[in-house]
């Protein structure tokens, strides 16, 4: 009997290289605006007459340097060290933990709210943990990785409806729901790569009328939505207690990391006892939950925040438009996206800005559509003015092929 061949087999860092290119690397062979220190930057602009400007991140109130915000962590950490040590359920907590969820549930209208050490992670583990296999997860197909990721691997049926469109929602919702034991259908607040928001009260209705369950994650849309920044229910005047479950997170508008779930009371004790995302994970740092608390003792005193919020925002949008460039679907709350016609005119405008002292990256192949490369602009209540007219005028002159530049990676 002959010695079989064994076949060769590409090594580990093969079928990776290969996955890599699959996934679009060429896009950035030639250099690119990602992973940028972005201290470095502002230490490279700080001397330019127009200084450095950040439409990249997500502190849209302007709290991330805010000295109450600063002094309760500095305080924090004084007080109780650096880490939480363990899991909250076989460790203990402190007595911040549930100080910050009880303050967070009466500003949000909610029974209780249960705060985890990541905003992904608490999507992942809350959708997966709430459905069996007689049940059905229905998902806006631009919902984010985290929520689609908790959907697919559960043991449940899964099935997205088109963007924003409920008369595609209701037609599944009317054919299906009786084959099924539960029915959860979920959302997002505000959709973080477009800027627009679903239809709350058809939402409700909808749902109500077909005995299912509702999650909008509230991640981009707390502090940002609302007349007080109390998000999507206060954006259309709904009771928040018709909404069995929102998320949110503590790294945008509250500054600081990690992930928390509102609910009814009864629902947030039995998830502290049996949602694995948080019986098996560390409870949020000292210095986490006191800056966390602190921005939101700043969002209910000073709401003003969020009406200049709001008029940043619009003046991006209003610009934008009027300059002719494309941003979508957005209306102009936080976060407004600009649609480019490729990837290359895309990383091109990017480039630009940043060569001007303004960081807003490119996205393309990662989280949208490839034929639909962008530009995410976030925007803060203490952005100025003129900056965000800057932006946009430079963004549009870029886009038109007015300022010649050469693609390269962003000084280190």
């Amino acid at each position: 009997m002959k010695d079989r061949v064994k076949p060769e087999r590409p090594s580990f860092s093969a079928v990776a290289e290969r996955r890599f290119r699959l996934a679009g690397k060429s896009i950035i062979e030639k250099g690119h605006p990602y992973f940028v220190p972005v201290d470095k930057l502002e230490q490279k602009f700080a001397s330019d007459p127009d200084g450095y400007l950040s439409l990249a991140h997500y502190d849209y109130l302007g709290l991330s340097r805010n000295p109450h915000v600063l002094a309760a962590g500095h305080a924090a950490i004084d007080a109780m060290g650096s880490g939480a040590g363990a899991s909250r359920l076989v460790g203990g907590e402190r007595s911040t933990h549930q100080a910050l969820e009880r303050d967070m549930a009466e500003f949000l209208g909610a029974g209780d709210v249960l705060a985890m050490i990541s905003g992904y992670l608490t999507n992942v583990s809350l959708i997966n943990h709430l459905l069996g296999p007689r049940d059905l997860v229905l998902i806006d197909e631009l919902a984010h990785n985290s929520i689609l990721l908790g959907a697919k691997s559960g043991r449940f049926h899964c099935e997205m409806f088109a963007h924003n469109d409920l008369d595609d929602l209701e037609q599944r919702l009317t054919e299906n729901r009786d084959q099924y034991r539960h029915v959860l259908v979920v959302v997002e607040g505000l959709y973080s790569m477009d800027g627009d928001i679903p239809d709350l009260p058809r939402l409700v209705a909808m749902k109500e009328a077909h005995d299912a369950w509702l999650l909008v994650d509230e991640a981009h849309s707390y502090g940002v939505l609302g007349a007080t920044g109390r998000g999507l229910c206060e954006h259309f005047d709904i009771d928040p207690s018709r909404v069995e479950l929102s998320v949110g997170t503590l790294s945008k508008s509250f500054v600081s990391s990690g992930g928390f779930i509102c609910a009814s009371k009864d629902i947030i004790s039995w998830l502290r006892f049996t949602l694995p995302g948080f019986v098996y994970s560390v409870g949020l740092s000292p210095t986490t939950v006191a800056t966390a608390h602190a921005a939101l003792n700043v969002l209910r005193d000073e709401p003003e925040r969020v009406s200049r919020l709001k008029q940043k925002s619009r003046l991006f949008l209003d610009a934008s438009v009027a300059a002719g460039l494309n941003p979508g679907d957005a209306i102009g709350e936080a976060v407004v996206p600009l649609m480019f016609n490729s990837p290359e005119q895309t990383m091109m405008v990017s480039q630009t800005l940043l060569e001007a002292g303004i960081y807003a990256p490119p996205i393309v192949q990662v989280g949208v559509p490839k034929d639909q490369p962008r530009i995410r602009f976030f925007f803060s209540a203490e952005h100025r003015d003129q900056d965000i007219l800057r932006a946009v005028d430079i963004a549009a002159a870029a886009a038109s092929g007015s300022l010649p530049v050469q693609i390269a990676s962003a000084d280190r």
